[in-house]
């Protein structure tokens, strides 16, 4: 995308990153150097996998941290998968839509990334996407958007990184391009 701005890329921690939940099998665990780790280490940091780093690095994009981790994500994160520091969203305060947005079904993140975004073109890479936020997201962002669901018990797969390459490297649409669709006609 040369000449224009590169793309954004919401990062998710936990999920995404740190997978959880399957109750079958163990997760592999990777060592670490022993100076990244710490005496108050979190356990769960010794599941993120260090290739994730370059995989990410290689993405023609701008990786963001959109984690509840917030600025913790650069300081347990990123040293363990070679990553420089990078941006974090801060999420807002609690406010009265908060709820109304969880009856409805809406990610309590949504509303801040496409403020964070500001119409850049942007994919959100998560364990707790749903359709509802797909559709608020195409009624209310102007730049093109994908919202990414990763399988919590897995994590990234091949197949995850495959599907963020892919829409990162596409021509971004015209301004006049239908604001529901991730990629243009």
């Amino acid at each position: 995308m040369t000449g224009s701005v590169r793309r954004l890329l919401f990062l998710d921690v936990d999920g995404p990153l740190i997978p959880f939940g399957a109750v079958s099998r163990p997760y592999p665990t990777y060592e670490t150097v022993p100076e990244l780790r710490g005496a108050d280490a979190n356990p769960l940091l010794d599941r993120i996998n260090p290739e994730h780093g370059p995989r990410l690095a290689a993405l023609p994009c701008e990786v963001v941290w959109a984690t509840t981790w917030m600025a913790d994500a650069n300081e347990c994160v990123a040293p363990r998968i070679g990553l420089p520091q990078l941006a974090v969203v801060v999420w807002p305060e609690p406010s009265g839509i908060d709820d109304q947005d969880e009856r409805n079904g809406l990610h309590w993140k949504t509303r801040a990334l496409v403020a964070w975004a500001a119409g850049r073109s942007f994919a959100w890479v998560d364990d707790e996407i749903t359709d509802t936020d797909r559709s608020w997201v195409a009624a209310h962002h102007q730049g093109q958007a994908l919202l990414h669901r990763v399988d919590p018990c897995q994590g990234l797969t091949d197949g995850d990184y495959a599907a963020l390459d892919s829409w990162m490297r596409q021509p971004p649409c015209p301004l006049s391009r239908p604001r529901d669709r991730d990629t243009c006609p």
